[in-house]
């Protein structure tokens, strides 16, 4: 080569090497996740296709920092992507968006000003106009509604309101004493149940404004209501046992399309028939899901079935070890459902003869829903790095439709989730997921916080979790367990602990722990345990199992069962699973050993929480272990938060309770020589 291509070879590469260092100095530089982005994400719902399938809409909720509360309000995006349109606007937000049957309108509910007050359904003209009051109901709540195939009238699901809506200009009448004859009488978020506090279906006439009726049933509830495509039948699920306070039992229904119909029961198992249903195009048979029998309730593995008009009842797959929802008829008869599956959840389609499953997306992550209507499928989809938000299936692969998450994700320095595998003591194969904090180098354990996930009945999964990135920015890794009695592995891995609760599930999570540990990952001098719900629960069971970890945090828990009987909502979970105290005491004796054996087993340093409206796991968990530990003058302390349900509502209480988790996580974790807390054996309750 001559000197004069050199040369010019030299300054070509200059030229090159200077323009890529100005770009990547241009480049925004990326930052770390903070507490400030959860007002800043968006979490959008599931979507609803068109009937002619090109156009989906959906809500999307964001935190309102100066009314402390969250706002939803609707959007809707074209098939191919190339529109995207926000619907709704106000204070006052809009939910549960639906085509009308032609596709020219869309409705939803609002509390927006109107001719009555609270929630009503509303229409507006998809190509845009202002909305109007499709109903007036006002001694009722309306709990949901569909549109009958001709477009003349909605069905709709109404709760007696507790108390009627004060006239105009005027005080809300004093409250009145709740009077209370029913076995199952306190639910979390709506209270304490009366004797009339059933939903009904009810048929409301867009001409007439005026509503009907639908069954001639009485103290029953009506849920899950779906029209058949052909417009003569509705089906349902309900439970018509003679006490149905008594039973968890539930089946499918159909009635005629007329006020005042007597309903027809199609299923008979004495368990669960229900969840979502779904017709077949010729309007002769439904799809739901079938789930365990009574005493593994909590446990249930919900499976497809289909049951035809007249009865009979077919079993799909009836082979296939997961747990199936939210089935769908396609056009041409195909069955689908979604499938939760070790740590993923994905759609399939299910043979309806045969025991065929075939997965309809291989990629790792969570579709949380999903819509098909003229052809097209949109779901809402999740993975480790994105928030969930609108795709289009086709044929295996997805298409991006909404990125109202884009933006911040793209600020973000976000890290993986990785797969973990262990084996408890017995062998068993154990899965869990694993993230490293963002600056992980290898050969340096860190601290590590074994979050857990509550149900039982759930999985950890591929999907955007902001506990996860936050923790990674802070140093911490985030080991989450699928321990036994979780779902995504199989029946009888979730049936397992079925009555044992606490000594199963702390095996599974100590051998992750311990992989973690052996991967270089975790710091085992410096662990943290932390859980809500029954999260909460197997953390009160693992810090009294051992003193491995330095810190716990127990949300909403249950450390001694019997003292929750007849106090949380879970009364049919006791008598099936446990039996009345009166009857098997020792069994509640044994699986109460964190309280009743607290001063010889818990050290750990313990903060407990919980809200003070929380029907499902009251306070009283928390508060008892607080009082004890404080008895026994050991570290711990209690946060009580006012007026919330067992799921937070408030943003600002939110966020408190993440910079409490971390405050408590660093104050006994972060120290470079964490201090020992007293020896206590490891041991389970015999």
């Amino acid at each position: 080569m001559s000197l004069s291509k050199l040369n010019l070879a030299a300054s070509v590469f200059l030229i090159l090497s200077t323009t890529l260092a100005a770009h990547a100095a241009d480049a925004p530089k990326k930052r770390d996740i903070n507490l400030d982005d959860l007002a800043k994400l968006q979490r959008v719902g599931g979507p609803i296709v068109s009937p002619d399938g090109e156009w989906v809409v959906y809500s999307v909720s964001q935190v309102d920092t100066k009314e402390d509360k969250s706002q939803s309000h609707l959007w809707m995006v074209k098939w191919d992507g190339s529109v995207h349109l926000q619907l709704t606007y106000g204070k006052e937000g809009a939910s549960a968006p639906k085509f009308s049957p032609d596709g020219h309108y869309i409705s939803f509910m609002s509390s927006r000003p109107g001719t009555t007050k609270g929630d009503q359904v509303w229409v507006m003209d998809r190509r845009g106009g202002e909305a109007e009051q499709l109903t007036n109901i006002t001694d009722q709540n309306i709990q949901g509604y569909a549109w009958s195939p001709d477009s003349k009238k909605l069905l709709l699901s109404l709760h007696p309101k507790a108390e009627p809506d004060p006239e105009e200009g005027k005080p809300p009448a004093p409250p009145k004493p709740i009077v209370i004859d029913r076995y199952h009488f306190k639910q979390d978020i709506q209270g304490y149940l009366r004797n009339d506090a059933y939903n009904a279906l009810y048929l409301w006439d867009l001409t007439t404004k005026k509503a009907e009726k639908l069954t001639n049933s009485k103290s029953v509830n009506e849920n899950g209501a779906e029209w058949s495509p052909d417009g003569n039948w509705v089906a349902f699920e309900s439970n018509a046992d003679p006490d149905a306070d008594r039973s968890n039992n539930s089946d499918v229904f159909v009635v005629e399309a007329k006020a005042g119909s007597t309903p027809k029961k199609l299923t008979t198992w004495t368990g669960p028939d229900g969840g979502r249903l779904a017709w077949s195009p010729d309007s002769k048979s439904i799809a739901y899901t079938q789930g365990a029998k009574l005493q593994l309730l909590e446990y249930s593995q919900n499976k497809p079935a289909v049951v035809t008009l007249d009865g009979k009842v077919s079993y799909p797959a009836a082979k296939f070890d997961r747990g199936v929802s939210q089935p769908f008829f396609s056009a041409d008869g195909h069955l689908r459902y979604l499938v939760a599956d070790d740590r993923n959840q994905y759609p399939a389609e299910v043979e309806l003869s045969g025991d065929g499953v075939k997965r309809e997306l291989a990629q790792p992550g969570a579709v949380m829903g999903w819509d098909q209507e003229g052809g097209h499928t949109a779901v809402l989809y999740t993975n480790d790095s994105s928030p969930a938000e609108i795709y289009a299936l086709e044929n295996g692969a997805l298409r991006k439709l909404t990125t109202h998450n884009d933006a911040l994700m793209a600020e973000l320095n976000l890290v993986p989730t990785e797969d973990l595998e262990a084996k408890d003591k017995e062998g068993l194969e154990v899965h869990g997921l694993l993230t490293r904090p963002a600056d992980f180098k290898s050969g340096t354990p860190v601290p590590m916080i074994l979050f857990i996930h509550g149900g039982p009945n759930g999985q950890d999964e591929h999907s955007f979790d902001f506990m996860r990135q936050w923790l990674a920015t802070k140093g911490y890794a985030e080991l989450n367990v699928n321990y036994r009695g979780s779902s995504g592995r199989g029946q009888d891995y979730a049936k397992a602990i079925a009555a044992d609760w606490g000594h199963y599930e702390v095996e599974d999570l100590l051998a992750c722990v311990d992989k973690a540990i052996a991967m270089g990952v975790a710091d085992p001098n410096r662990l943290a345990v932390t859980g809500w719900s029954y999260g909460g629960i197997l953390t009160d069971y693992t810090v009294a199992s051992t003193d491995r970890f330095k810190a716990g945090i127990s949300g909403a828990g249950v450390a001694a069962p019997m003292s929750f009987y007849g106090v949380d909502q879970y009364i049919l979970q006791y008598d099936n699973e446990l039996g009345p105290p009166w009857k098997n005491l020792q069994l509640y004796i044994k699986m109460s050993y964190p309280f009743l054996e607290i001063d010889k087993r818990v050290h750990t340093p313990m903060l407990f929480m919980g809200g003070t409206s929380d029907m499902n796991v009251p306070l009283l968990g928390g508060e008892q272990m607080y009082e004890a530990l404080k008895s026994l003058g050991r570290p711990t302390e209690l946060v009580v938060y006012p007026g919330q349900f067992h799921g937070f509502t408030r943003p600002s209480f939110i966020k408190d309770r993440y910079e409490r988790w971390l405050g408590w996580w660093d104050k006994y974790l972060k120290p470079a020589n964490p201090a020992p807390t007293a020896a206590t054996p490891n041991k389970q309750a015999e």
